[in-house]
């Protein structure tokens, strides 16, 4: 009631100001200044790589101009291709020559660099593929590549104005990309088309997102009705900074982009705004005290119905473990732990059955299964598998033994919601399901395995995944 009062007195930009300063006070909090000035870049890239590279240079040197030590590009900033061969021919891998080029830039200004979509060759030996990927890299300002996340929703549309079917030319990504920390803060790293599927930002913003890049090549008559607003959607709903570096004009006779590149703020107000200005920057600070204070003001996050409804990203996790682990009323150290994600963690076993048996567990110290909430059945099942192909891979098996002993008269000898993972050999048990037998046997005739050994196990899955 007293939210709605005052958003009748005052209106929206009003009362976030007086929220802003109530919360400050409230909450007696030392707000340093820790803006971080970033800039967005607009171009009209072409078939030309050569001219393409040029723009990329003026917009380097534009940004430097203005001190700043972040520059976001726009998707195809490598070049625009006049039908699918020529795309083919021009893409280069991540390794050539073109992304020499960038780094060089990067390294020379001193500057952060997202490219926010190149045309990613992918090698079959020494041949190109058919297909290639829609490539985001982020580059830090040694020139060192950091990140890189490929595109994962293809624009593949007909309307009244137009027909593109990106597939035709793009391989989809493979997964999404957590958040990565750089100087200006944790980047949600996205592409274009992605823009209109809230679920990855939702994710992004769960893994701990304060800003989200849509570097783009909007096309013109979907930029017109719906840029600006899907943008600031996105800002509000995830309470995020919002940046989308933008390609702009005429590629070629099919090809137009709307342009307008924007920055938006966590209330959905837009900070910056290239228009359709031909290679342009827009600055803006970013201050991520902003994030907090809507996220306090309106913690839409902490009222979502995790128990009726969630998200999980397959495969999104983390092998830079922080702390230790309760399992039930043990600990686990965190240097046996090699992956966790938002709900549950992955440890080396005290008691193995076979070689490579591993343990996937709740975080919170669930007893049973019908203990899980909505969030942590998607999360600890989507790791599981996760777990179980990595295991094959690193094993080079074919097969695993997945259970879960639910209840003490099932065998479950920690009141823990856990799964046990084993990968299996041909001919390992005289009877397939001896391994049930020895599951409940090993306790009473097997000794512990020593920290050092669980320990190693555990650095090798890491550098394994890390690998992948």
């Amino acid at each position: 009631m007293l939210f709605h009062k005052q958003l009748t007195k005052f209106g929206s930009g009003a009362l976030f100001n007086k929220l802003f300063r109530k919360l400050k006070t409230f909450a007696n909090m030392s707000f340093q200044s820790t803006a971080k000035v970033i800039a967005i870049g607009q171009m009209r890239a072409t078939n030309d790589k050569n001219d393409n590279m040029k723009q990329v240079e003026e917009l380097f040197a534009k940004a430097k101009q203005q001190q700043v030590g972040f520059l976001f590009l726009p998707e195809c900033c490598d070049f625009v291709g006049e039908n699918r061969k020529q795309t083919l021919e021009l893409s280069e891998p991540l390794e050539g020559p073109t992304m020499s080029q960038y780094k060089e830039l990067a390294k020379k200004h001193e500057m952060w660099l997202s490219l926010g979509g190149l045309h990613e060759s992918i090698l079959d030996g020494n041949c190109k593929t058919e297909k290639i990927y829609n490539a985001h890299v982020l580059i830090n300002d040694c020139g060192e590549v950091v990140k890189v996340y490929r595109k994962l929703h293809l624009f593949d549309v007909e309307t009244e104005e137009m027909r593109f079917r990106e597939s035709d030319v793009v391989r989809p990504g493979p997964q999404l990309i957590a958040p990565v920390n750089t100087p200006i803060g944790m980047l949600g790293m996205q592409i274009c088309y992605d823009l209109r599927f809230g679920e990855a930002t939702t994710l992004l913003r769960k893994a701990g997102a304060q800003i989200l890049s849509y570097p783009s090549a909007f096309a013109y008559s979907t930029g017109k009705a719906h840029w600006e607003i899907l943008l600031r959607a996105r800002a509000i709903e995830n309470q995020c900074y919002v940046v989308a570096a933008a390609q702009v004009g005429p590629h070629n006779a099919k090809r137009t982009s709307w342009g307008h590149a924007m920055i938006v703020d966590p209330w959905g107000r837009v900070l910056a705004n290239c228009e359709e200005n031909e290679l342009a920057i827009a600055t803006a600070a970013m201050d991520l005290n902003k994030n907090m204070v809507v996220q306090k003001s309106m913690p839409v996050h902490q009222h979502k119905r995790n128990d009726i409804y969630a998200l999980t990203a397959y495969g999104m996790g983390t092998t830079e473990i922080t702390q230790d682990r309760l399992f039930a009323n043990n600990t686990i150290k965190k240097e046996t732990i090699f992956f966790e994600t938002e709900h549950c963690f992955v440890f080396t076993n005290l008691r193995c059955v076979v070689e490579g048996h591993v343990l996937v567990s709740t975080k919170r110290v669930i007893k049973r299964l019908d203990g899980l909430l909505c969030y942590e059945m998607c999360d600890l099942f989507s790791t599981v598998c996760k777990i179980q192909g990595m295991l094959e891979r690193f094993y080079k098996t074919t097969s695993a033994t997945v259970t879960v002993q639910d209840g003490p008269d099932a065998g479950q000898t920690v009141p823990h919601v856990h799964f046990h993972i084993m990968p299996r050999r041909p001919h390992d048990f005289k009877e397939n399901d001896h391994i049930y037998t020895r599951m409940d046997d090993r306790c009473l005739d097997q000794p512990d395995r020593s920290i050092e050994d669980r320990v190693a196990e555990a650095q090798k899955y890491r550098d394994f995944l890390n690998s992948e």
